[in-house]
């Protein structure tokens, strides 16, 4: 309790120290969070009941996969254009290999995935090697595998998925036992006491600040708080959903990939500056490529989970605000949009925003028109934060 109360007294002071250093971090989507679900649930009872939170859960997942690539192609300080098309064509793939030929789903996926696999790496490769600005390129993907998709899907337009298939079950299975839900709320908070602990000893190791034990072990225990919490909710309705347990696994292995090996380190040095890191003899065009390819990469998988969710493939897959959604939920959960900065869980907070939004919107009844405004106010407010952010660290930098 002491400890706790020291952090609580110590909160304004850090949240000075950061607002002066540009170093806020994720606090500003959390608030703004919290204001969407509070505001919503003022207005309608359901909005944080455990159906809908569970629906949420589920609605999150198939931009979010795609909002994680967005992510790796900011940290660059480029734009992918060419997402939602590469999920509408990734989708149209597997629908035709699987329904129209026959072909096994695990197949049949595995080739949808890896279509946008390669149509990452071909972009990539071509923004690495002709230096054309990567919203150039892509805007060019866009069209084409949007016409590679309409190509693919033919004069039928539409394409039912199998309801009972592997790729349905995506979205719609559930594990019912409590346990599952409670066990993975467990094994997270073990392994961010873990991790965080890891980090502190090799810091004192080698004379680095480093945080306290006691403030890891209040922070684990907040999250272990809003892990339980999700994690009871979830359980009283149908349990854990399958796709929200993916999406976390998937989210916190490229976090991992990211910020913990070499090729992400390569990722955030190109952000920061493409000069300085071809003097370092980085070398660009594969982590440019590989950037591309990631991205490529996910806009097929979530475009997979999309076609799950209604358990079928149109022409108009793919299309939509999707692509707006999908780079807004980067930017707004905290990616930088000049490079260097951001986290895959960045994706995860801007996309629970958006899609808090929007269920708030629906069952409120709202017009659509409000939930594009209201989200283009929190996308201009995250714009407009990190501009000050990186001014702040400039400014800083100078008077060093």
């Amino acid at each position: 309790m002491r400890a706790v109360a020291r952090a609580v007294r110590s909160g304004p002071a850090a949240v000075r120290r950061k607002l002066s250093a540009g170093e806020l971090g994720s606090l500003p989507v959390v608030l703004v969070l919290a204001v969407v679900w509070i505001t919503f649930q003022s207005l309608n009872q359901n909005f944080l009941s455990p159906r809908n939170l569970s629906n949420l859960s589920v609605d999150i997942v198939g931009t979010g996969m795609i909002a994680v690539g967005i992510v790796f192609v900011l940290l660059l300080g480029e734009l992918d254009l060419s997402v939602g098309s590469i999920s509408g064509l990734a989708a149209a793939v597997f629908a035709v290999l699987n329904v129209n030929n026959g072909v096994p789903e695990w197949l049949a996926l595995i080739v949808a995935v890896l279509a946008g696999t390669v149509a990452g790496t071909v972009q990539g490769y071509s923004i690495a090697r002709t230096r054309v600005p990567a919203f150039v390129i892509t805007l060019a993907g866009l069209l084409t595998w949007n016409g590679l998709m309409l190509s693919v899907l033919g004069d039928s337009g539409t394409v039912n998925l199998d309801e009972n298939g592997l790729v349905a079950k995506l979205t719609s299975y559930y594990f019912t036992d409590d346990a599952v839900a409670y066990g993975l709320a467990a094994v997270a908070a073990g392994a961010v006491f873990l991790v965080s602990d890891r980090d502190r000893r090799r810091r004192r190791a080698i004379g680095m600040p480093h945080r306290s034990l006691r403030g890891i072990a209040v922070r684990t225990g907040a999250l272990a708080l809003v892990a339980f919490g999700v994690a009871y909710l979830l359980n009283r309705f149908q349990g854990l959903p399958l796709a929200l347990l993916i999406f976390l696994v998937v989210v916190a292995g490229l976090d991992i990939l990211l910020r913990r090996t070499r090729y992400g380190r390569q990722v955030y040095a190109l952000g920061g500056s493409v000069e300085a890191a071809r003097r370092a003899s980085l070398s660009v065009t594969w982590v440019q490529t590989a950037v591309l390819a990631a991205s490529g990469t996910m806009a097929a998988v979530g475009g997979l989970f999309l076609a799950s969710r209604i358990t079928s493939v149109s022409q108009s897959s793919g299309s939509g605000v999707l692509l707006i959604n999908a780079i807004a939920a980067a930017v707004i959960g905290g990616t930088s949009l000049f490079g260097g900065r951001g986290t895959t869980w960045s994706a995860v907070l801007g996309m629970l925003v958006i899609q808090s939004i929007a269920s708030g919107m629906a069952i409120t009844d709202t017009p659509p028109a409000v939930q594009f405004v209201i989200t283009g106010g929190v996308l201009f407010a995250a714009v407009i934060i990190d501009s000050l952010s990186r001014h702040s660290q400039a400014a800083r930098r100078r008077d060093y």
